[in-house]
């Protein structure tokens, strides 16, 4: 595997190079008289239609700017009302590449570059997903939310800003992200000319996920997943007692219950998201941190390992409302896993796992559209150009990846040993990260001659940041991407 990988990435940095040869040599046109000095880019950047300032935030090496832009609520029939969609620009240089990164939920309003931006040493745009909030049309038409619509925002904001950043685009994302980027190249492929997706979920078959069961038998240790399943089981034998600490607990923060329907419900949906939520945000060597001994722990202890792993704030309303977009998407058109458990004794489960209709309010209507993955997917595997898919080997969210087939080009599906939710191209195994970095650069348009003539030597064009550049995935309460 090692040998194949290895004339892989000689094979294909080799015909980058040839294919951009005639680029880096071509001749540029001579100067004719006086040049007029480049406008500001935040001037630039304001003088395109639909774009306003919300602020610009000062990071040493970069202009950073929070935007609104205008898109309509309906790319099919644009004359049906408008919303202002919030995206930023970390700017390094028109002369840059520039990287497109959605998380797929709300965007930060604060200075951060994902892992290909640091790489590639470019720009990048990041764009919240629509009907994330303030991103939400008023009325909300929640028909229109889809992800067609969402690729077509994206879409329209590339076309706008492609005029001043002129060079190579990439698009990127992670979890929900990863999807994003994923179905915008399927909609819109000639608008990237690579993209990284991260833990990108590929629920083909929404009412098929044995997938998810086999992953849960051998995920990490037997030890391990003996302590784990301990706990949940023991959180749903004491349901009494710990639903009163429940029932203090929403009291004192002001929580309710009206969209899950009540607290016994939202208590079980905690609790059977614990195994689930530890393997996604933590490590094998986190597991020293679980109680050993779930029948001889505390009442405080197992609630403690409980809401610190899956946050009893998650099924609340004021815990679902923020993320209400993400369950109507994955009641409609991404599908949600359902998985059995074991370990625990039927008398003890009363709902098992809720579908994302019970994490939406009754007032907005779900139809579930079973062709929306199954077409992403046959895509992916017959037409996949210039895609890179990376997993982590311990990360639930992998069980059911996307795969490339004979009709893809130059594509690829790495998984990283032993790592979570957070994965990345830097913790792949020395061969696969050689590989993938090589592509990335070279889909950039920006491989050094060094790495043309020793592909293993392929690393990123800027220096780690350790306030600039996030690489863990961020832990949030809920079963979610």
């Amino acid at each position: 595997m090692r040998k194949a990988l290895r004339w892989l990435l000689a094979l294909v940095v080799l015909t980058g190079t040839l294919s951009t040869a005639g680029v880096a040599t071509a001749a540029q046109p001579e100067a004719t008289g006086t040049v007029a000095p480049a406008a500001d880019i935040k001037d630039r950047l304001l003088a395109i239609p639909g774009m306003s300032l919300i602020e610009e935030k000062p990071y040493t090496g970069y202009r950073f700017f929070v935007l609104n832009y205008t898109q309509p609520v309906d790319h099919r029939n644009p004359s049906q009302g408008t919303f202002q969609q919030r995206i930023t620009v970390l700017h390094k240089d028109v002369s840059r590449p520039t990287v497109f990164y959605t998380g797929g939920y709300n965007v930060s309003t604060s200075p951060g570059r994902r892992e290909p931006t640091q790489i590639v040493d470019g720009n990048q745009v990041s764009m919240e997903y629509r009907f994330f909030t303030p991103s939400r049309p008023a009325p909300a038409d929640w028909t229109k939310l889809d992800i067609w619509q969402a690729a077509s925002d994206q879409h329209r904001i590339f076309e706008a800003l492609k005029p001043l950043y002129t060079q190579r685009w990439l698009a990127t994302g992670g979890s929900k992200g990863g999807m994003t980027a994923t179905y915008y190249k399927r909609f819109y492929p000639h608008d990237m000319d690579g993209v990284v997706a991260y833990v990108a979920p590929n629920d083909v078959v929404n009412n098929e996920d044995s997938a998810y069961d086999r992953f849960f038998e051998k995920v990490g240790t037997k030890e391990c997943r003996d302590r784990l399943n301990a706990v949940q089981r023991e959180a749903l034998v004491r349901r009494q007692p710990l639903e009163k600490k429940y029932q203090a607990y929403a009291a004192d923060n002001g929580y309710t219950f009206q969209t899950v329907g009540d607290l016994d419900r939202a208590y079980e949906a905690v609790v059977l998201d614990y195994v689930w939520g530890f393997w996604q945000y933590s490590l094998l060597s986190d597991c020293d941190t679980i109680p050993a001994d779930a029948k001889d722990a505390t009442d405080d202890q197992i609630w403690n390992t409980v809401d610190t792993i899956s946050g009893f704030s998650a099924y609340t309303d004021q815990g679902l409302e923020t993320y209400t977009p993400y369950y109507y998407q994955a009641g409609t058109q991404l599908g949600a896993p359902t998985i059995h458990f074991p370990h625990i004794e039927k008398k003890y489960l009363r709902y098992g796992y809720q579908p994302p209709r019970n994490f939406v309010p009754r007032s907005i209507p779900m139809k579930f559209q079973p062709s929306a993955m199954r077409d992403v997917d046959n895509w992916v595997r017959q037409h996949a150009e210039h895609m890179l898919f990376v997993y982590g080997q311990n990360d639930p969210w992998g069980a059911e990846p996307f795969h490339v087939g004979k009709g893809a080009k130059d594509s690829y599906v790495f998984t990283a040993p032993g790592m979570n939710h957070g994965v990345n191209v830097a913790g792949l195994t020395a061969d696969q990260k050689a590989l993938a970095t090589a592509r990335i650069l070279d889909w950039a348009g920006v491989t050094p001659a060094a790495v043309q003539s020793n592909p293993s030597a392929a690393k990123p064009l800027a220096a780690f940041d350790a306030k600039l550049d996030r690489r863990e995935a961020e832990s949030e309460p809920g079963l979610r991407p």
